[in-house]
Order: structure tokens, then sequence, then C-alpha cells
């Protein structure tokens, strides 16, 4: 038979250790300053940081591959964020440009379809990006697939204003030659 003082001892000492845990529940840091461009396109900082984990290290690090720019932002080891600038050819659309970046649906879209995007991807269409020489356009993407936030709107902004920065860069211009 089991004496009333020996339950009371583990059923104290459980309710102590939650409190204990649930008062440890801080946000995890982010011990790394959250970039103000993607290797060397400027991007909001504020619009940026929802899709950036807690961590210690970021690092930022650009691919070229004929036409095609890829940056890279992994924490801590985790690949978190791509951002692609990408030349395709003239007529195509931005749902043409996606469907060969992502296999997940892309519900949302917005100014008549020039931007597309869901809670952790987005794809946009520059304007007046053009290489004339080989009858090319420049579109756009941000791809947050190892981030563990999702949120529509937010991906929204952050693809209309880096699109904007895209075509006042000399990536937009150096095309159009």
């Amino acid at each position: 038979m089991i004496s009333r003082r020996t339950i009371k001892i583990p059923l104290a000492a459980v309710i102590v250790l939650a409190t204990v845990a649930g008062c440890s529940s801080e946000k995890p840091e982010r011990d790394y300053a959250v970039p103000d461009d993607l290797c060397g396109t400027p991007v909001s900082a504020k619009e940026l940081t929802p899709f950036l984990p807690a961590g210690k290290q970021i690092k930022v690090s650009e691919e070229d591959h004929a036409g095609t720019k890829i940056c890279n932002v992994v924490v801590d080891g985790t690949l978190v964020l791509t951002a692609t600038q990408a030349w395709v050819a003239q007529g195509k659309t931005t749902a043409y440009f996606l469907a060969g970046q992502t296999l997940e649906e892309i519900k949302h879209s917005a100014d008549s379809g020039r931007f597309r995007f869901s809670g952790n991807e987005s794809f946009g269409k520059t304007r007046n990006c053009t290489d004339r020489r080989y009858k090319q356009e420049l579109y756009v993407a941000l791809q947050a697939q190892g981030s563990e936030h999702s949120d529509a709107d937010a991906m929204k902004r952050l693809i209309t204003s880096y699109t904007e920065r895209v075509e006042e860069s000399a990536a937009c211009t150096a095309g159009s030659q």
C-alpha cells in the first residue's frame, strides 16, 4: 500500500518542474545582424527579419549561373532563404517562371499576376529590365523554404520591395544594352 506522503512528494516535484520550465521559455535570440542587402541588392531588413530564425551566425553568398544570380542566406549552417534574379525569354509570365522554381502551389497573386506568392515563397517580374540583344526579361524569386515563418502578406511586401530595388540596380540596366 502506498502512503499519502509518497504520492505528494512526486506531485510537488512535478509542479515545481513545470513552473520552472514555464519561466524559462524565453524567445531564442538572433546574435547576428540582419542584412540590409542580398548579394548587393538592397532589401528592407524590417521586411526580411520575420523570415530569418534565431541563431548565432549568418552567411550570405552569391552564385552566378549563365544569366541567373542566386543569393543564399544561411543561418547556423542551414539554408534559410534564396534570392534569385534570372533572365527569361520575353513574353513569358511570372507563372511560367515560378513553374521551374517550385513544386509548391502558389495561390496568391498581385498586380495582374506580376507577383505570385505564398507564405514562404514569392516571384516577380521586373518592369523595363529587358535584354534587347538576347530578347529576355528579368524575373526575381525569394524562397524562404528553410524558415519556419509563413506569412503571405509579409512575403508579398518583401517581393514587391525587392523587385523595385532590382529594377533600380545595375542588374536591370546591364541587360538593356
